[in-house]
């Protein structure tokens, strides 16, 4: 995964990548309508404020966008890594 500078992007890219990922994530708002633009002013305040970053991963070039420091790979070995980690700061393996 490569973290890409989000002043590097035109705002018509960063755009997309916003759009694209509102699009997928499938959040349940409950009983209240959000708006796409909604959403992804939501998300453009968040990446500008330094609480999102957005990334991309060159073996399948696809973007994402993560919580500062949440760079681990969500591939099926990155997952059972991050299970690993997950259960060592959980007090260890069972046995």
């Amino acid at each position: 995964m490569v973290k890409i500078p989000t002043h590097t992007l035109s705002p018509e890219a960063l755009r997309g990548v916003v759009e694209a990922f509102v699009l997928r994530e499938g959040t349940d708002y409950g009983h209240r309508d959000i708006s796409l633009e909604e959403k992804c002013a939501a998300v453009e305040r968040q990446i500008a404020a330094g609480q999102a970053e957005v990334w991309f991963d060159p073996a399948t070039g696809t973007t994402d966008i993560r919580e500062p420091g949440d760079n681990v790979d969500k591939t099926a070995a990155g997952s059972r890594n991050a299970d690993a980690r997950s259960h060592e700061t959980q007090g260890g393996f069972d046995a």
